[in-house]
């Protein structure tokens, strides 16, 4: 612990004396037009300016090369050639991002991680991009809602603008369940806590799978309680992917970890966990292992994102040809109202630091490319014989591999419209209406949380406040049996002393302000 407290402390101070040459967003000899390592420069033969784009979590794929066609195809309509960088392989992408700023070798534009923007915004290394947006991004500025804007602002100091948001205007996430295992078990979609427990004990008991052997886990997780926001969303918790958020509760928004909505949803959860129903590996399961058993035919109910279930789907039809995965409209619990938590607006998306303000034109030249209407069919397949092949007609994505260059991308933001365009494009036809009906249901349950675009400045001083690490010890304990319910109490206690209620403080200030 010593060690990693030093080595942060080390990093704050490189951080603070990297942002301090920034000059406040005047730029300086190591950035802009002129920056070392070609930001800005001249882009080989051509004379494109090169802008460096920072993205983390890449999968699979090699880094297209400066001869790319697809780095090709966008510098020739732009100007502006695309070089994308990314963590190296086994590193830690907060922590790469963070020691990137620490040494001044900052890209041109950068998907933050882990509330980086906001350091970046308070010690002068984030560029205010208020009048470079209509000048230069006029598609950025005209697709995002001016809500969406107005959440930005809200997020810095001075009320302008340093960040470009992602804005999900449908249902991101939803209840995923096996149709085909309810209707093998002779149940109904659940629509009571109760039948749903009754489901759940048929699926342990009934071989829905069909193989034969007791395997089947009724609903599962990640580890640290990710991934299973249906069993919290039961109760009205406000999750997001396994970490509580800020909804209203009691008439003020408040942290859904410490609420009474929280303790009775994990009484619930360990009740499941006693009997079974929740896959008693759980807590040990990391992301590959925790999709292995969906893929496997193992898997009757969990929570995952609509649009990304394909490649699941096709997996589980090669072990069950009659496979159905459907959206579960939540069950209700007495005294509680059901929602899936959608954050629709004001994540951080794109940052560009100060430091190469210089550039800062070309990089939003580039990122109104992805932007742009009229580069939408580009957008979304590419080209053909390198991220599409044209099948009976119709344009079909190729799968990423290792072997590939990745597909080049900036734009985070998806309409009703968006969606139903590609699952029309990307979904073979008997496939569509199973994900379209998805995304219904999920919208009749889904609800915009107070607590949508709070900004991470929220939690300075206050780490372990932010890292949720509390409340994921407590969860898993009390789940797995190592502590009584009764724990939770000293939990939310131990939470409100060691910084919860100045960060509630700061968060009901901001909301407040949001509202004005």
């Amino acid at each position: 612990m010593r060690t990693r407290i030093h080595k942060m402390l080390i990093l704050t101070g490189a951080l603070a004396l990297a942002l301090a040459g920034c000059g406040g967003g005047n730029g300086n000899t190591n950035g802009g037009a002129e920056a070392s390592g070609g930001s800005g420069a001249a882009g080989g033969e051509t004379g494109a300016a090169t802008v460096k784009v920072f993205k983390s979590h890449m999968g699979l794929g090699t880094m297209p090369a400066a001869d790319d066609p697809h780095v090709k195809y966008i510098e020739e309509r732009t100007g502006v050639r695309y070089e994308l960088e990314t963590t190296p392989p086994g590193s830690e992408p907060s922590e790469y991002l963070n020691l990137m700023i620490a040494s001044a070798e900052l890209p041109d534009i950068l998907r933050p991680i882990g509330g980086v923007e906001q350091t970046l915004i308070q010690q002068g290394g984030a560029l205010p991009l208020d009048d470079l947006l209509p000048e230069y991004a006029p598609n950025v500025w005209k697709s995002i809602p001016q809500e969406a804007w107005d959440i930005v602002r809200s997020a810095s100091p001075d009320g302008k603008i340093y960040y470009i948001p992602k804005v999900f205007l449908v249902p991101e996430r939803a209840p995923m369940i096996r149709q085909d295992w309810v209707e093998k078990v002779g149940k109904e979609m659940p629509k009571t806590v109760d039948e749903y427990v009754e489901l759940l004990k048929a699926f342990r008991d009934q071989d829905p799978n069909g193989n034969g052997t007791a395997d089947e886990l009724p609903t599962s997780g990640r580890e640290f309680g990710r991934w299973m926001d249906h069993l919290f969303a039961i109760y009205g918790v406000a999750m997001w992917e396994g970490y509580p958020e800020w909804d209203i509760y009691d008439g003020e928004i408040q942290y859904a970890g410490v609420t009474d909505n929280m303790r009775e949803a994990i009484v619930f959860i360990r009740k499941l966990y006693e009997e079974k129903l929740l896959d008693n590996e759980t807590f040990l399961n990391k992301g590959e292992v925790w999709q292995a058993k969906i893929n496997n035919n193992q898997v009757g109910s969990w929570y995952h994102l609509p649009a990304s279930v394909r490649d699941r789907y096709n997996a589980i039809l090669t072990k069950a040809p009659d496979a159905y995965i459907a959206a579960m409209p939540l069950p209700k619990a007495e005294g509680f109202e059901p929602f899936v938590t959608q954050k629709s607006m004001g994540e951080p998306e794109w940052v560009i630091p100060s430091v190469n303000e210089k550039n800062a034109p070309n990089a939003l030249k580039l990122l109104d490319f992805f932007y742009n209407p009229e580069n939408e069919e580009f957008v979304r397949f590419g080209l053909e014989g390198h991220q599409h092949e044209v099948k009976d007609g119709r344009k079909v994505i190729l799968p990423p591999a290792d072997n590939k260059p990745i597909a080049l991308g900036m734009k985070n933001l998806t309409t009703e419209e968006d969606m139903e365009k590609r699952i029309e494009e990307t979904y073979p036809e008997d496939q569509q209406q199973m994900v379209k009906d998805m995304f219904m249901v999920s919208k009749a349950d889904a609800r915009q949380i107070a607590g949508d675009g709070l900004p991470a400045s929220v939690y300075e001083g206050y780490p372990d406040i932010q890292s949720h690490k509390l409340f994921q010890e407590t969860l898993t304990k009390i789940v797995i049996g190592e502590l009584p319910i009764e724990a939770f109490d000293e939990y939310v206690a131990k939470w409100k002393a060691s910084g919860g209620d100045e960060v509630t403080k700061r968060v009901q200030e901001w909301y407040a302000k949001v509202k004005s």
